[in-house]
């Protein structure tokens, strides 16, 4: 039986986590990526709890762009929110997407907004 492409999402996302874990000093930015937005949060793995998050879709000036400049707008954003709650490295989780177009964006925005990925 052929697998779909949200099936396949997530079989590659369970073996990139086998490797990836977010701890109190260095967490987890993880990515979810949807049709219209897109969506980081820096989770520590051990606590179980998400410390800071940013989106598209919370940031009014952000549904007025293309996608591609959403998600450096969000790249940059969640930089900032880290660095105020004392976060200054993480590991970087694409969440079983290609590293590519907007996913690589945001990852690039928040590494010039001073988060070290």
């Amino acid at each position: 039986m052929a697998l779909t492409r949200a099936q396949k999402r997530i079989r590659i996302k369970r073996r990139i986590r086998k490797s990836i874990n977010g701890t109190s000093t260095r967490p987890r930015l993880s990515v979810f990526r949807s049709n219209k937005q897109i969506y980081a949060q820096i989770i520590d793995d051990l606590s179980g709890r998400t410390l800071v998050s940013a989106s598209s879709l919370k940031d009014d000036a952000a549904q007025k762009m293309n996608k591609m400049t959403q998600a450096k707008h969000v790249g940059k954003s969640i930089a900032e929110v880290a660095k105020k709650a004392g976060i200054e490295a993480c590991v970087f989780d694409r969440n079983g997407y290609l590293y590519h177009g907007r996913v690589k964006a945001l990852a690039e925005a928040a590494r010039e907004g001073g988060l070290k990925i």
